[in-house]
């Protein structure tokens, strides 16, 4: 698929069974060679806390972080759909959140904004999307809860959270988000999720039955000093950066990755 990718061309590929190639982004010299390395989607992501700004989460990541690295990401991109993460408490009533949102879409760039959470934030993407701004949600492992989550580990592990996973994906649905990123979840879960929402669903530790997937950039390099379970050094076999994406978005597109290894049980 050579043309710009849309809302539209995500649910396509999901409907047709390609899967989608996400990668994070934060400046335009990536995003270039994202951009011709034929990946889909472009998350400028709060990750940018971590990888950029050097912090030990994402909390402090300011609204005014985000709208810069989307603007210079989108100011370069002419295929990818570009996706820009709300920041920790950009979103905390449905007003302020549609504010902010339309900040991502006009000062940004963004043609999506990510939000963290379940079916408490209903009310806001009705607003926000009722706007004509489209959403991605985020269940799973959300990190802008990790005081509240008490870490970073794998989630709906128990049958009960389970449930309560799949309840709040419908309702994010039914709100009227445009798809939905996944994260450390057991395989087996985000297995039935994906089949259960008419939505595109990308992942990131939910194993290799998600719609698309989704990884930070540097770990993909071999730039962090952790790489996690779920992620993998794509340029240890290959001569250049826009090889090792290229090769990453291969993977995606034909279920190599993520294997057994790269997954949770």
């Amino acid at each position: 698929m050579n043309e710009k990718i849309t809302i539209n061309s995500l649910r396509r590929m999901k409907e047709t069974g390609e899967k989608i190639a996400c990668l994070t982004s934060y400046d335009s010299s990536f995003a270039i060679l994202q951009d011709k390395a034929m990946l889909d989607v472009l998350l400028v992501g709060d990750s940018l806390g971590m990888v950029i700004q050097g912090a030990e989460n994402t909390l402090k990541v300011k609204m005014s972080d985000i709208i810069y690295h989307s603007k210079i990401v989108s100011d370069v991109t002419k295929r990818a759909i570009i996706i820009s993460d709300m920041p920790f408490m950009s979103y905390s009533n449905p007003r302020k959140a549609l504010g902010n949102a339309s900040r991502l879409i006009t000062e940004g760039g963004a043609h999506v904004v990510k939000i963290e959470g379940g079916k408490e934030l209903s009310e806001t993407i009705k607003l926000i999307t009722q706007n004509g701004i489209p959403v991605c949600g985020h269940l799973g492992l959300t990190p802008q809860s990790i005081h509240q989550i008490g870490g970073l580990g794998v989630q709906a592990t128990t049958e009960k959270d389970a449930k309560k996973l799949k309840e709040d994906a419908l309702s994010l649905q039914n709100a009227g988000a445009s798809c939905l990123v996944l994260e450390c979840v057991p395989s087996s879960v985000a297995s039935v999720v994906t089949k259960t929402l008419d939505i595109p669903v990308i992942g990131i530790g939910a194993g290799v039955d998600c719609d698309g997937q989704v990884l930070v950039l540097y770990d993909i390099l071999g730039l962090t000093s952790l790489q996690p379970k779920f992620s993998k050094n794509f340029l240890v076999d290959q001569n250049s950066i826009l090889d090792a994406i290229k090769d990453y978005v291969k993977e995606v597109k034909d279920s190599t990755f993520p294997s057994l290894s790269n997954s949770y049980k």
